[in-house]
């Protein structure tokens, strides 16, 4: 079933643009859309709201209602986090079914207060908490907020006992980590330089480390590291428990490499270099015990964790605790210990990615030996192990599958036992009985590419085989080592229990199997993503699954070109697309938002041979007249500053003035909001109106 068809499209002139690029022929029609303040631009955009909103009314407005109920009930549990100790007190986050966003909330025993609620700071709604961090003593509480989805964080400090600030705001703080001093006193973090010192297009970088001390001007903050390094850099700092050791790292945009230093503060030491100008990922910190552990993948692209001397950091000093696996991905490792007066390990907690489901593991923290495992309650995944700062035998971790909402889950290694810690809030909703597996794929190179297949169970055979084709999702990523673990989601089980199938590949580019993995789908390699995504869809309409005329396929960002790849490429695959906050014009995406820090994962068009590699596959070039190509609904966002909502606006204009087919090309556009955090209200409505636009277009409208 198609949607309503269109007679025409806002007016969109093809300008004569032609340009020569290192002896490539590169024609750029809609360079126009680029400019969002223009008059033109702006008109454009207006006639596309108006397309879109026709369009919708297409739509029954009463399965839309029933929609975003659904949606309410199947996120009515909420969201509940691993605790943060500091001493008695605990700190988390929280969200009941009804709430915007979720809050911090601190604890002492059974007494329980919210600290900070972004709906308090900003009624409307479009205030979003971008993180936080309490002190070491858990007397103060760092916080970041950014508002209009910008991203744009500003850092506060509240007195946890009163709830009154005592500093800030303080700007220029996106992505800033912060590390606490010993005392509250003060602490380091990441802020970019003044932009009156940089040029116009380099506002967003230059971030230094800066040691800042509570309740002063941040103008007199002491600048620890940075200068001189690439402006590019974003940084990651940490102090440890003892406040001796300052460890600083370094990674280019985001390159695949991480630079790692470490000064003592105690004798104000010099930095010294741990990792620097190696081509792997490595993370440092020193632990209660007072050694330098590290996590890294040198020599190991499924990872390894390696311990030193904290005064002779460097790679050569290195011994290797727990060794690569053939197979599962280190994911994060934890240590218990004998308490607050006795800090040496007890036991190891590992926790790996194997073939994208969590498995705990626990060795002899001297030398790595396997000892047991940590029963798990299915397939699914965890995130952190989170131990005391001040020791003891309980780590935390929350766990999630296809359908179970995240919980929170305390593991004693002195008995063994697993305990559920926290649970949402919320009601639980009522769940289809559906069935979760895991599919094996030959791509077109003979890799195997794995995909999780959701169904319902009654539209399954005896051996999960379906029954029939079905409308049917294929959502994925691949890329920056980003892995679709299995999770909770209401937007697959609203789909499934409606009838439909939802599948996740877990493509190249991705972390699901490591960086050789990730390496294999980024730069030279990118097009191995989109053939393991169509190699996916080409085998579910082989093993009946579905039919191209059922077919969608869905991603945003990096996913967003991974779709828009696969409707130029494989027109004939798919018959929906959703493709929210995309990259497409991947010959000018690094002059655009945080574009010049993807060159690692992309290539970089300024360079011949890699500019070659980017028109190899950038869905605005690869755009053909007289192709029949499938539904399409761009979600675009006007506060995101990560990816410029011109590239929806060009591809949208290429196939609207290209495609010879009556299925609809479509513009939904929406403000107040960016590339990350939504209300909870703003993210219903968006699932809905997706949802509904792929179900009209697959034949599923229930």
């Amino acid at each position: 079933m198609t949607a309503t068809p269109l007679r025409t499209y806002p007016p969109a002139p093809r300008l004569a643009l032609v340009e020569d690029l290192h002896g490539h022929t590169v024609a750029d029609p809609y360079r126009w859309l680029e400019d969002t303040a223009d008059a033109d631009t702006e008109a454009w955009s207006a006639a596309q709201d108006v397309l879109y909103a026709e369009h919708r009314a297409t739509y029954t407005s009463e399965r839309g209602a029933a929609l975003d109920a659904r949606l309410r009930e199947l996120l009515g549990a909420g969201f509940v986090g691993a605790p943060a100790w500091r001493g008695d007190r605990r700190f988390f986050s929280r969200r009941t079914g009804e709430q915007e966003h979720a809050v911090v909330v601190v604890a002492e025993g059974d007494d329980e207060r919210v600290l900070i609620d972004p709906v308090v700071l900003d009624p409307a709604g479009t205030t979003t908490l971008d993180a936080w961090q309490p002190s070491k003593e858990g007397d103060l509480l760092a916080y970041q907020v950014s508002s209009g989805g910008t991203e744009e964080s500003v850092l506060h400090v509240l007195d946890v006992a009163t709830g009154e600030l005592v500093d800030g705001p303080i700007d220029r703080a996106r992505y800033s980590p912060v590390a606490w001093v010993p005392g509250g006193e003060a602490f380091y973090y990441v802020r970019r330089l003044p932009p009156e010192q940089l040029p116009d297009d380099e506002h967003q970088y230059h971030r230094r480390v800066w040691l800042h001390r509570v309740g002063t001007p941040a103008e007199s903050d002491v600048e620890v590291f940075g200068a001189g390094l690439d402006h590019t850099n974003y940084y990651g700092v940490t102090v440890s428990r003892d406040g001796r050791w300052l460890i600083v790292s370094a990674s280019a945009g985001t390159a695949p490499r991480t630079d790692v230093w470490i000064a003592d503060l105690a004798s104000d030491g010099p930095f010294v270099e741990v990792a620097v100008g190696i081509d792997a990922e490595t993370g440092a910190w020193v632990g209660r015990d007072g050694l330098l552990w590290v996590h890294t993948n040198l020599d190991a692209p499924r990872g390894r964790l390696a311990v030193a001397d904290p005064e002779a950091p460097g790679v050569e000093h290195w011994r290797t605790v727990l060794e690569q696996d053939p197979e599962a991905v280190l994911e994060d490792v934890a240590f218990t210990d004998g308490g607050a007066d006795d800090p040496t390990p007890t036991l190891l907690l590992a926790s790996w990615r194997h073939h994208s489901v969590s498995e705990v593991s626990t060795h002899d923290p001297s030398t790595g030996a396997r000892l047991g495992a940590v029963d798990l309650p299915g397939l699914g995944s965890i995130s952190g192990l989170v131990t005391r700062p001040d020791g003891g035998s309980d780590v935390w971790y929350s766990y999630t599958d296809h359908t179970s909402v995240p919980a929170v889950h305390r593991y004693d290694a002195s008995t063994g036992e697993v305990t559920l810690w926290a649970s949402p809030p919320g009601a639980l909703a009522d769940l289809p009985d559906v069935v979760a597996q895991q599919v094996e794929v030959t791509s077109a190179d003979g890799t195997v590419v794995r995909a999780f297949v959701v169904a319902r169970a009654d539209l399954l055979d005896s051996a999960g085989a379906p029954a029939a084709p079905a409308p049917t999702i294929l959502y994925g990523y691949g890329g920056f080592q980003i892995s679709l673990d299995p999770g909770y989601s209401a937007t697959t089980l609203a789909w499934v229990e409606a009838g439909g199938v939802y599948v996740v590949a877990n493509l190249r580019g991705g972390g699901e199997e490591g960086e050789d993995w990730h390496r294999a789908g980024m730069r030279a390699n990118k097009q191995n993503v989109f053939d393991d995504f169509h190699a996916v869809g080409d085998w579910l309409v082989a093993h009946g699954w579905t039919t191209p005329e059922q077919l969608a396929c869905w991603g945003g960002s990096n996913g967003g070109l991974l779709v828009g790849a696969a409707l130029t490429q494989r027109p004939d695959l798919f018959t929906a697309v959703v493709c929210s906050a995309p990259l497409l014009d991947m010959v000018r995406y690094q002059r655009f938002g945080l574009g010049v820090t993807w060159t690692e994962e992309y290539g970089d068009a300024d360079d011949p041979t890699e500019l070659s590699w980017l028109l190899g596959y950038s869905p605005y070039h690869r755009v053909v007249d007289g192709t029949d190509y499938p539904a399409t609904l761009f979600t675009v966002f006007e506060g995101d500053t990560r990816v410029d909502p011109l590239h929806a606006r060009k591809l949208a204009a290429a196939l609207q003035a290209a495609s010879s087919g009556e299925r609809p090309i479509l513009v939904r556009r929406e403000t107040g909001v960016g590339h990350g955090g939504r209300s909870l209200s703003r993210s219903i409505a968006l699932t809905v109106e997706q949802l509904q636009f792929v179900g009209h277009a697959t034949g599923l409208d229930a």
